[in-house]
């Protein structure tokens, strides 16, 4: 069973060492601060590891075969989020969920813009 999300957090000073995650299973969210678009978005059988490696640019071999890749963007203006989950498949199960609800928002925005067009 999947907790709630945390808090959105920032990089304490810039730093990447001092990221309060899960050590766990979870599903984790980056994103810049200013803009509010998503950098980086999954879950991970080490939540803290995951962001930690994604934000200092270090991302492993096996984690780029995932899909993994460093961001593009100073830490400093990047923000996080995580939610621990009490299993891999927890995790796996819960991000696939999110992601689905986050397609329909935005499948649902676009109907209406589009239907708002057509209306004027």
């Amino acid at each position: 069973m999947m907790q709630t999300w945390s808090g959105w957090k920032r990089f304490s000073g810039g730093r990447i060492d001092t990221v309060d995650a899960p050590a766990g299973h979870g599903v984790y969210e980056v994103r810049h601060i200013i803009t509010g678009r998503v950098m980086a978005f999954g879950h991970s059988g080490a939540v803290a590891k995951t962001i930690a490696e994604l934000t200092h640019g270090e991302v492993s071999t096996w984690a780029k075969l995932l899909g993994r890749q460093p961001l593009n963007a100073r830490v400093a203006d990047l923000e996080y989020r995580t939610c621990a989950a009490a299993s891999r498949a927890d995790a796996r199960t819960a991000a696939q969920r999110l992601l689905g609800l986050r397609q329909s928002v935005w499948r649902r925005r676009l109907d209406i813009g589009l239907v708002g067009r057509h209306a004027g």
